[in-house]
């Protein structure tokens, strides 16, 4: 029987399956270049810093998480001007699914909601499913650093990415300048 994909807010008890995904690319992957498992403890740690402002989601099949995204602080300044980066996670079992750009598709509407004007993504420069992932939802590279990570024996460069929002509080004059929205009259 076909599960239908439900996005959904994180919950406490969404942590374990949360870490579990997480620690796998710990293990097994450079998307994350940390090699030191997340602890429980940690994760819950994590979770309490989230909240509203920084909306964590899961995607659920037949009542099992099969990825989780978040928006959190990439630097408290660039949060005080309204921008968050993005953090998104399949399970390896559950990959090429589209979850990934459902996932991304809900960050996005969360960030609009919250009024943000920019997400941006930091992304190992060998991770070319993520990178065409967030490209296919118009984010735009604005940086590649190089030789800035190690993992596995191995140097990598990470590519920072933006995607540029609407904000209701900004002018008719900056909307149609840089974000194209039909005049209402």
């Amino acid at each position: 029987m076909n599960h239908p994909l439900i996005i959904r807010p994180a919950t406490p008890d969404d942590l374990a399956a949360i870490n579990a995904i997480y620690n796998h690319y710990v293990a097994h992957s450079t998307c994350v270049w940390t090699t030191r498992p997340c602890s429980e403890v940690e994760r819950q740690a994590w979770y309490q810093e989230h909240g509203p402002s920084q909306p964590v989601l899961v995607a659920e099949q037949g009542g099992c998480v099969v990825g989780w995204g978040a928006l959190g602080s990439f630097r408290p300044a660039y949060t005080a001007a309204g921008v968050l980066e993005d953090s998104l996670y399949v399970h390896p079992d559950f990959q090429r699914r589209r979850i990934g750009s459902q996932l991304l598709q809900a960050l996005i509407d969360e960030a609009r909601r919250l009024g943000l004007r920019s997400l941006l993504a930091n992304i190992s420069a060998d991770q070319t499913p993520s990178l065409r992932l967030h490209e296919k939802f118009g984010f735009q590279q604005v940086a590649h650093l190089r030789d800035v990570g190690q993992k596995l024996d191995q140097r990598f460069d990470a590519i920072y990415l933006q995607l540029r929002l609407a904000h209701p509080s900004l002018g008719k004059e900056f909307r149609q300048v840089h974000h194209p929205v039909p005049d209402p009259q």
